[in-house]
């Protein structure tokens, strides 16, 4: 088991950007460091792309011995083959800056929120279904987070007599959402930070965001929810505080649905 330094995995949470820069920069002198040595001693001269192949697995590494999110470490993999492969294409320099505002508009929340974009797959939604089918017929739903709307909006058109609401703040996907709700009655998306979602309003609420948010998001929760109403998280825990249930996905990402009920008298 790799043991990292306490303040290490503080900065992990809160600002994994510079991390995930950071070990793009350690790779780099290694990387950098191994070629003037084999220049020094040896007449081998590594490739461009070999030695960019190298620089992302190394980036990689140091980025799981960081505690970064796992897609932060297929970021760091793919980035400088990326730029060697692109770099010799004859391609016009503002496909590279459509491709940097994309990528910011995207994920825009990441840096100030600590959320990155994850996508509820098909398994956690079928679940979704076979644990709201316990709700009252007119049940009030909100996803904290909701990216580009796909599992909020399937479940609206299965569940016609429920509300569903997302929110998102990340502009990409909220656009996204948002143009896909219009046709959909009983789902509207705000563009709205999850800590300023009132979620007295809601009888289920449900998020997949990060470890980072979990603490105080309960905290919210409790503040704010009625009893009996729902939390539902998307693999992460709260810490200190066991689920009243869990759901095993059995997906790639060992995925689970976690679910407690907020404490007090049920909502009349």
């Amino acid at each position: 088991m790799v043991t990292r330094v306490p303040m290490i995995g503080r900065v992990a949470n809160r600002y994994p950007a510079l991390l995930a820069l950071l070990a793009q920069l350690c790779a780099a002198l290694l990387v950098g460091g191994a070629i003037v040595l084999a220049a020094q001693f040896s007449s081998w001269r590594p490739g461009g792309l070999a030695a960019g192949l190298l620089q992302g697995l190394l980036a990689a590494s140091v980025s799981r011995w960081l505690g970064l999110a796992s897609w932060w470490w297929w970021l760091n993999l793919g980035f400088v083959p990326a730029l060697l492969l692109f770099s010799g294409a004859a391609l016009p320099s503002w496909v590279f800056l459509l491709g940097f505002l994309l990528l910011l508009l995207g994920n825009w929340n990441s840096f100030g929120e600590r959320v990155p974009l994850y996508l509820t797959g098909v398994r956690s939604r079928q679940q979704l279904a076979g644990l709201l089918v316990r709700q009252p017929a007119g049940f009030r739903f909100v996803d904290l987070g909701c990216g580009p709307a796909g599992t909020l909006l399937w479940l609206a058109r299965r569940f016609p007599q429920a509300q569903f609401v997302g929110v998102e703040t990340a502009p990409l996907p909220f656009a996204i959402a948002w143009l896909r709700a219009l046709a959909q009655n009983n789902c509207r998306i705000r563009y709205e930070n999850l800590w300023r979602t009132d979620l007295a309003r809601f009888d289920v609420v449900y998020c997949f965001l990060s470890p980072a948010p979990m603490a105080a998001l309960w905290a919210k929760a409790v503040a704010q929810m009625a009893g009996g109403a729902w939390l539902l998280s998307n693999s992460f825990e709260v810490p200190g505080v066991p689920a009243d249930q869990q759901v095993e996905l059995h997906d790639w990402r060992r995925s689970r649905l976690l679910l407690w009920r907020m404490p007090g008298a049920c909502r009349a």
